[in-house]
């Protein structure tokens, strides 16, 4: 979830019930690390432990390279994407593309771990293609070569994010392997939580696109898993207040012009399910003052006490 996960987004998350939040892919090739962009994505200051930096790429020792400089900058666990399907990052041989070669897949998870002190966790998809579903023997390399943990998204690459997940490969790894296994993808309610983890036996759950705009479902899952009740939704003026604590955090972070430009997709998400929405979306879109973004959010959710900006 490059883009979005920053450090605003994840220490909001890790508040409402997340118990771990992996930052932005962040790339191998040390020719990037100086960019604005890699520099913020590295950035863990007052980021609450443990904290995990996801790397990609396709060359073991550039991998392993980054992974020592991240755990130089704080990272207290490296994790490998081999679970993007976006196009630009699997034209390079990054990211779910790296599932069609197992051998490379081997010598990547070992040099990565032997570079580092800290764990080496694992995110992958079902497969390169559907035709290709090779998981359960990419799951195996993995633990051999020291992976800690693996996170499984229940799509091949060349599903993308269509369809629904396919959670019988994940069992299957599970099965397969002692290391602990999370499973990913169309888990979007706390109900859905527990369904997918009858149906895999997964170790834990990993969320991604049903947390944008709606942060607190860490919250609703952990309680619902643990009492078999479901928490009342959170009010208007409540959804607010954390929407502006969240715009606080990419204003300190990114500073007031790319934070305001940043923090437009997050309203966008955090309003969709509200009365005029669409109106109001259009309204805030073109405000480019962090001060009145702030104020017109505040008004929309019903939060007035924390309209002003400081």
């Amino acid at each position: 979830m490059a883009g979005v996960t920053d450090r605003a987004f994840r220490n909001l998350c890790r508040k409402l019930g997340a118990g771990l939040a992996v930052s932005e892919m962040t790339i191998s090739d040390a020719r990037f690390w100086n960019t604005e962009k890699s520099r913020t994505r590295m950035d863990h200051h007052n980021e609450p432990g443990p904290i995990s930096v996801q790397i990609a790429g396709s060359d073991p020792q550039l991998l392993a390279q980054a992974a020592r400089h991240n755990v130089a900058l704080g990272a207290q666990i490296i994790d490998i994407n081999m679970g993007c399907p976006a196009k630009k990052v699997c034209k390079v041989d990054a990211g779910s593309a790296l599932l069609r070669d197992e051998a490379l897949v081997e010598r990547i998870c070992r040099a990565v771990v032997a570079a580092v002190p800290v764990p080496v966790t694992l995110k992958i998809r079902t497969g390169w293609s559907r035709a290709e579903r090779n998981a359960v023997t990419i799951a195996g390399i993995a633990q051999d070569a020291g992976i800690a943990m693996l996170a499984v998204h229940g799509r091949a690459r060349d599903d993308h994010f269509v369809g629904a997940a396919e959670y019988e490969t994940i069992a299957a790894i599970k099965q397969a392997v002692k290391i602990p296994v999370l499973a990913n993808g169309d888990i979007d309610t706390p109900q859905k939580a527990r369904q997918v983890l009858a149906e895999t036996q997964a170790d834990g759950l990993m969320i991604g696109r049903a947390a944008l705009g709606r942060p607190w479902i860490f919250r609703d899952i952990a309680h619902y898993l643990a009492t078999g009740t479901t928490l009342a939704q959170p009010s208007s003026t409540q959804v607010g207040n954390w929407l502006l604590e969240h715009l606080d955090a990419l204003y300190e972070l990114y500073g007031e012009v790319q934070g305001v430009r940043i923090a437009r997709k997050h309203i966008q998400w955090y309003c969709v399910d509200h009365a005029g929405s669409e109106a109001f979306w259009h309204s805030v879109n073109r405000l480019d003052r962090m001060a009145e973004q702030r104020a017109v959010v505040a008004e929309f959710f019903g939060a007035p006490e924390l309209s002003i900006a400081a």
